[in-house]
């Protein structure tokens, strides 16, 4: 049904606006430089005005760059409309006709194209049936569900065919449990079509359960490209560290690199540690934090502690409970994974944290 996959790939691409009060030039988006493979899904990962929907609305022709290149295959499309350029793009918002019903909405792009009778039924029928909405091929809009509408609007975008599919904050409009059941379909139709896919937003579960790579914005630049877990375990910054997981940082001083640039030896709270990873830009001396996710951190004796604290919090979620201890550098989360049987701590009392060297990571800190 898709177009044959092709790679994107921008090159030193930059947009800036200026502001219409102050006549200030703004930065929107500088110099970014990625690639997508064919038929790979890469999700923009951001806070809002990082410069991410820019990217992709510059991808698709909405936007122009003030500068650099963007390739679709082998064409240079950066300054193209976008009725030329071989993307559809699925909107936050559904968008979809309300005097039309289902199908109608589905072939509109196909009559504006003026393919014959019998090819639109065939193409609609088709990719309704790849989103299961075929029953509902005669439903009006306002007869849907949210997810329901979101399919359409999915099914709108891969009717035509397109060679890269943009996707922009598609699920922001539907309630958790729709989110979570959008996220897979979206993952099972993108992957059986094999078509290349660029997904913004800023919810991070998106991220990590959808792509096969994850570009991390902030302020309009790249902060990091990896796969969700080379993002989630080896962040290269504190920025790209907390927003893609809970997190706790322990002040430190990097005091060598060992095993071949492997593990860092650092004093935190004047105790010698190890940490399983350093950043590739420290070196000994420096000033830096322990980066530790919550499953990394231990509840310890007071001889093995790093941090000490007073639980403000247990929540129960069935395989593990979540343990928040108030400590003097901040809140810290503790995970504790199965639960069942194991002796947790009340709220109020005093405990000590430490971690899993192995699983820790030294970073620059800010």
């Amino acid at each position: 049904m898709a177009a044959k996959s092709v790679p994107v790939m921008l090159s030193d691409v930059t947009k800036i606006f200026r502001d219409p009060k102050t006549k200030a030039e703004v930065h929107a988006v500088e110099n970014a430089n990625f690639d997508v493979k064919p038929g790979e899904l890469v999700t923009l990962l951001g806070p809002s005005g990082c410069g991410k929907t820019t990217t992709l609305r510059m991808i698709g022709g909405f936007e122009l760059p003030t500068r650099g290149k963007i390739l679709i295959g082998d064409s240079d499309v950066t300054f193209l409309p976008p009725n030329v350029r071989q993307t559809a793009t699925v909107f936050q918002s559904y968008g979809l006709f309300p005097h039309m019903d289902v199908f109608d909405n589905v072939a509109y792009g196909l009559k504006i194209r003026k393919l014959s009778q019998d090819e639109i039924k065939n193409r609609v029928n088709a990719v309704l049936d790849l989103v299961g909405l075929s029953e509902l091929a005669h439903r009006a809009p306002g007869r849907l569900s949210g997810g329901q509408q979101q399919r359409v609007a999915l099914a709108r975008s891969l009717v035509v065919e397109p060679q890269v599919l943009l996707l922009d904050e598609p699920l922001s409009n539907l309630d958790a449990l729709l989110r979570e059941q959008m996220r897979v379909e979206i993952r099972r139709i993108q992957k059986s079509l094999g078509i290349t896919a660029i997904y913004v937003t800023h919810d991070r579960i998106e991220a990590m359960s959808l792509s096969d790579r994850v570009i991390v914005m902030r302020d309009g630049r790249i902060q990091q490209v990896g796969t969700p877990g080379d993002i989630y375990e080896y962040p290269v910054s504190m920025f790209v560290a907390g927003f893609v997981g809970k997190v706790a940082f322990f002040p430190a001083r990097l005091e060598g690199i060992e095993d071949d640039g492997r593990t860092a030896l650092c004093t935190v709270g004047g105790r010698k540690v190890r940490a399983g990873s350093v950043a590739g830009n420290l070196g000994a001396g420096a000033r830096a934090v322990v980066m530790a996710r919550p499953e990394s951190l231990r509840l310890v004796g007071r001889e093995d502690a790093i941090a000490t604290g007073m639980v403000t919090a247990r929540v129960y979620l069935g395989s593990s409970v979540e343990i928040y201890v108030k400590t003097e550098a901040g809140e810290i989360l503790v995970q504790i994974d199965d639960p069942s049987g194991k002796i947790l701590p009340s709220e109020g009392e005093t405990v000590w944290i430490g971690f899993d060297e192995k699983l820790v990571r030294a970073l620059p800190a800010d």
